[in-house]
């Protein structure tokens, strides 16, 4: 089992996701096979200090719809970010794993300090 510490001060949100992604399904190790869950673990610092480039803070927005019409709502990064940086991190990251039965087995591999 091999341990990596992150230090996310600082960095962009989708290249520090990019690279916890890559770590945690085994693409930097020799032995990797897609069909195989890694030995990699993450534990992951400072998620709350993420940099985020021009005015995208403001201007990215996160839809979410109830089912019901008229019930779209949106709310901008920066309320997702303010109320729970993890959880966002943790969302962006799983959208980098691979679609199918390992994922949720990968995402667990994801810690925070």
């Amino acid at each position: 089992m091999i341990e990596h510490k992150i230090d996310l001060a600082g960095k962009p949100l989708g290249r520090a996701a990019s690279e916890v992604a890559k770590l945690i399904i085994g693409k930097d190790s020799p032995d990797y096979a897609p069909n195989k869950l890694s030995e990699n673990r993450v534990t992951a610092t400072n998620v709350d200090k993420l940099a985020f480039s021009g005015r995208k803070l403001i201007q990215k927005k996160y839809y979410k719809h109830s089912g019901y019409i008229g019930r779209l709502k949106e709310k901008p990064l920066e309320d997702k970010f303010r109320e729970d940086a993890k959880k966002l991190f943790t969302g962006t990251v799983k959208g980098m794993l691979p679609k199918n039965k390992l994922a949720a087995q990968m995402i667990k591999k994801l810690k925070y300090e």
